[in-house]
């Protein structure tokens, strides 16, 4: 299976909120788990450049992004991710900003 093929895959069974809804089971029975390796599942997690977290969110916050993903055609972890990555990305540059900013100022002065 090839990398975005499994990616595919991955987000496909993250945003599936039949999960969520209890629609495809909460029970053993409804449950098949496969058998990876310590191994395998770091050269998944690598190939993939994901690390699994666990974060408390308010309900709300859920459902906010639950409604603003339906809304765009995503699935809301996917929402969360991409908001996640976007939000560094703007942080990263301001502080870049921030910092050739007061070199110029240095510069000046000096």
């Amino acid at each position: 299976m090839n990398t975005e093929t499994l990616q595919a895959t991955l987000d496909a069974i993250d945003n599936d909120e039949r999960w969520d809804t209890g629609e495809l089971g909460r029970d053993e029975q409804f449950a098949r788990s496969v058998e990876t390796t310590p191994e395998q599942q770091a050269a998944l997690d690598e190939s993939l450049g994901l690390q699994m977290i666990s974060i408390r969110l308010s309900k709300a916050l859920i459902e906010d992004f639950k409604f603003i993903a339906d809304a765009n055609g995503l699935k809301y972890q996917t929402l969360m991710r991409q908001t996640l990555a976007r939000f560094a990305e703007a942080e990263k540059r301001q502080m870049q900003n921030k910092a050739a900013s007061k070199q110029r100022v240095a510069r000046k002065f000096a």
